[in-house]
C-alpha cells in the first residue's frame, strides 16, 4: 500500500515522475505528473488475476508525441468548439484550430502536454495523489488565469475517484475530463463489451463531429444503451461511436450536482465490470474509431482500430456556442467542481 515515486523521464530540464497508488487488495494505478495521465490501471479478473486494463505507454516520449491523448487530462475545455470560436459578455474569443477548423481537448498544447505539480497526500485513509496546474491568460486562446487541481484517489474497494477544482481571475469557460482509454479484457478488440448507458437522449453531430445543437432521444436509435448491448451490436449503423450521452436526472440550473449512474461496462471473458458514476450531465463515448495501428504501447502491443473506447464524463461538446446545452462559463469567485469514480469489479 502507499505511493511509490519513481522516475519517468525529463522533459525540459524537468524530472517527470510516475506515481503508483496501491490499495490493500492490490489493485493499482499508475499517473504521471505530465498531463496528469493515467499509464496503467492493474484490476482482478474473475479468478482474481490482474492486467492492465488502460491503453498507454512505456517512456514519456511517446506520451510528449501522441495525439490521441492516452489517458491524459483534458482542458482547458474538452471536446469540439466549433470554428475555435466562441463568445463571452459580447467579446468573441479565438481557440486554436487543431482538429481542422475546429477546436479540439484545449487545443495544441491542452492540459494533458504540460508538466504538473505532483503533491502526495492522505484523503480520509485512502491514496490520494493531487496535481496543480496554471493555465495562463491567453494559454491556447483562453481568457483567464485558470488555477485548475486535479486529485486522483484509490479507495479501499478498487475505486478511483477523480476530483476536479479549478477558479479563474476572469470569465472563461472550463470543461474538464480524463482521456484513459479502457479494455477490460486486457488486450484484443472492445467490440465484445458489454455497455449500458444511463442515458435518455444524445446530442446528434454533424460529419465534422460538431453538435447540431439538438437533444435527441436515443429511441429506435444505434444510441440506445439504456440496456446492455455489445459495442459491436451497432456500431455499422452508428458509423462508430464518438458521441456526448445525455445523462439522465442532470440539473441544469448548477454546476455543482450529486453523483449519479454514467456507464457500466462488462467484459465477458474476464468478468471485468467497470462502473462510472459522476456529477456530470454528460458521457462521451469513444469506440476508438481513430486508431489506425500506427501506435505502438506498452509491451510492444499495436494500437489497432476498436483496441480501445473512452468513457469521458463532461459537459457537452461545443457547449459556449449552444445556450440550452449546460453552460461551462466560470467567473472570479466561482469554483468549477467535477467528481468521477471509476468503480472496478467482477461478474
Amino acid at each position: 500500500m502507499g505511493i511509490v515515486k519513481r522516475h519517468f523521464g525529463n522533459l525540459d530540464g524537468q524530472d517527470v515522475s510516475l506515481y503508483t497508488l496501491t490499495n490493500s487488495r492490490g489493485f493499482e494505478v499508475s499517473i504521471t505528473n505530465f498531463g496528469g495521465a493515467v499509464v496503467s490501471l492493474m484490476a482482478p479478473d474473475r479468478r482474481g488475476e490482474f492486467a492492465d486494463v488502460v491503453l498507454g505507454f512505456d517512456a514519456l516520449e511517446e506520451y510528449v508525441t501522441n495525439t490521441q491523448y492516452f489517458g491524459g487530462l483534458i482542458g482547458r475545455h474538452a471536446n469540439r468548439i466549433a470554428f475555435g470560436r466562441f463568445s463571452l459578455n459580447g467579446r468573441e474569443y479565438h481557440v486554436t484550430q487543431n482538429n481542422g477548423a475546429n477546436h479540439l481537448h484545449g487545443g495544441a498544447e491542452g492540459f494533458d502536454k504540460h508538466l504538473w505539480e505532483a503533491l502526495d497526500q492522505k484523503d480520509h485513509g485512502a491514496e490520494s495523489l493531487r496535481l496543480q496546474y496554471l493555465s495562463v491568460d491567453g494559454e491556447e486562446g483562453y481568457p483567464g488565469n485558470l488555477r485548475a487541481e486535479v486529485a486522483y484517489t484509490l479507495l479501499p474497494d478498487n475505486e478511483l475517484e477523480i476530483n476536479y477544482e479549478a477558479t479563474t481571475d476572469r470569465e472563461t469557460i472550463v470543461n474538464l475530463t480524463n482521456h484513459a482509454y479502457f479494455n477490460l479484457a486486457g488486450g484484443g478488440e472492445i467490440l465484445g463489451h458489454e455497455l449500458t448507458l444511463y442515458a435518455d437522449a444524445f446530442t446528434p453531430v454533424s460529419k465534422e463531429l460538431i453538435p447540431t445543437g439538438e437533444i435527441k432521444s436515443v429511441d429506435n436509435t444505434p444510441m440506445d444503451f439504456r440496456r446492455a448491448k455489445t459495442i459491436g451490436a451497432d456500431l455499422s449503423l452508428a458509423g462508430g461511436y464518438d458521441h456526448n450521452f445525455v445523462l439522465q436526472n442532470y440539473d441544469r440550473s448548477t454546476r455543482s450536482a450529486a453523483l449519479r449512474p454514467a456507464a457500466r461496462l462488462y467484459e465477458p471473458t474476464s468478468g471485468r465490470v467497470l462502473e462510472i458514476i459522476t456529477t456530470e450531465p454528460g458521457i462521451q463515448f469513444y469506440s476508438g474509431n481513430f486508431l489506425d495501428s500506427t501506435l505502438t504501447g506498452k509491451g510492444g502491443v499495436v494500437y489497432h482500430k476498436y483496441t480501445g473506447l473512452c468513457l469521458e464524463p463532461q459537459h457537452f461538446p461545443d457547449a459556449p456556442n449552444h445556450a440550452n446545452f449546460p453552460s461551462t462559463v466560470l467567473r472570479p469567485g466561482e469554483v468549477y467542481r467535477h467528481v468521477s469514480r471509476y468503480r472496478f469489479s467482477c461478474a
